[in-house]
């Protein structure tokens, strides 16, 4: 097992990742706030990113539904 620590980021697109901690986010990506295991950060994302469209589609979807 691994000790090496990753922290949650997301884009734009409210789309979600994993990179690892201490390590320069690539552009077009921030820091979430969330650091932990591999396994701890895909639990994560499991647990908040519960639509995965991305945002601009989802704005998108929504004025064609009002």
């Amino acid at each position: 097992m691994t000790d090496e620590l990753y922290q949650v980021v997301l884009n734009d697109e409210e789309q979600y990742s994993i990179w690892l901690d201490g390590r320069d986010v690539p552009a077009g990506w921030r820091a979430e706030g969330t650091i932990g295991t591999r396994e701890q950060c895909l639990n994560h994302i499991d647990e908040v990113w519960t639509d995965m469209r991305p945002l601009s589609l989802r704005r998108r979807m929504d004025q064609v539904n009002n």
